[in-house]
């Protein structure tokens, strides 16, 4: 019996090593060496220089580094172009899209600077004209250059279509409440938009909302297409236990959810992640962006001695 008992325990102890081998295959941490009173929201990656792009609520800035954590720079400095403290970015060929917002409700202003990575010059900047409350989150660039805009605050989706100055209302209906993360299909056909009532897909000539939210597809913060499926960081639920990042699987036509499964599971050590990039066929996004010590309305860290250095998750999209 005991001699049983001792094979048993090795098969398993041999199980548990086999099962630690291929979760470390299958995703790596990386150190990021910029200042740890950053409190980044955007990420972004240009696949031609292999950088990854950093924005900061706190400093209302950009940097950058290399995959790898080194190399680390300002790219935008402090309120250049005007900037604000950053929300959702995108690269597409040699730009980068990036939007900001004041964090106070009294001074309310969004703004988004288009901005050449090879130089950090300013390409152009639009923001909205009216005085109403509005939170530019995140955004999606077509094919074609039309650029789309969630805004948190409202029940609205903005539209620029390059190389037009007007930032105009592309949808506007209570079907879509407070959206955040955004992303398009690849062929230009649907949006889909992360918004209180869950995953809503979009076609983009119509503007119908051509499926049914379903609420536990809710609390999304950054949303991507990536090969006919939907990934996403989950991190809105008061119950932490349906936070994570996802994958929510599409039918053939891609204009319904079928199902959602949890990739990673969000662990003491992941501290309010936000948005992600794909590249290379991984998922890159900073586990600890730290926001749970970051006052918005003063600009203040909350206790310096809980900050800590910014570890970047790459795991593969399954």
């Amino acid at each position: 019996m005991k001699k049983i008992l001792n094979t048993k325990s090795i098969f398993i102890s041999l199980t548990l090593l086999g099962l630690i081998s291929c979760i470390s295959e299958k995703l790596e941490l990386t150190k990021l060496n910029f200042e740890k009173d950053l409190i980044p929201e955007g990420i972004a990656i240009d696949g031609n220089s292999k950088k990854i792009y950093l924005n900061s609520l706190k400093s209302n800035k950009i940097v950058s580094s290399s995959l790898d954590g080194n190399n680390h720079k300002t790219f935008l400095e402090t309120n250049k172009y005007n900037y604000l403290a950053g929300f959702g970015m995108t690269i597409k060929g040699d730009t980068l899209y990036a939007l900001g917002n004041s964090l106070t409700a009294d001074k309310n202003e969004s703004i988004l600077l288009l901005l050449q990575l090879s130089s950090g010059s300013l390409i152009d900047s639009y923001s909205i004209e009216d005085s109403s409350f509005h939170y530019l989150n995140d955004l999606a660039v077509s094919l074609n250059n039309e650029i789309f805009i969630t805004d948190s605050e409202s029940n609205k989706i903005y539209k620029i279509q390059r190389p037009s100055k007007t930032m105009e209302v592309y949808l506007d209906s209570e079907k879509i409440p407070n959206s955040n993360g955004i992303t398009i299909s690849n062929n230009d056909e649907y949006l889909y938009l992360a918004s209180g009532n869950g995953i809503c897909v979009v076609n983009r000539k119509s503007k119908k909302i051509i499926n049914e939210p379903k609420e536990n597809y809710s609390g999304i913060d950054g949303l991507k297409f990536y090969k006919n499926n939907l990934y996403g960081i989950v991190n809105g639920w008061r119950d932490k236990s349906k936070n994570g990042l996802f994958r929510f699987d599409l039918n053939k036509a891609r204009t319904e959810i079928l199902r959602s499964e949890k990739i990673v599971e969000f662990t003491n050590s992941f501290k309010t992640p936000t948005t992600f990039d794909i590249f290379d066929g991984n998922i890159y996004f900073v586990i600890n962006t730290q926001m749970g010590n970051f006052d918005g309305n003063t600009n203040k860290i909350l206790d310096l001695k809980k900050l800590e250095s910014y570890k970047m998750m790459k795991i593969k999209a399954e």
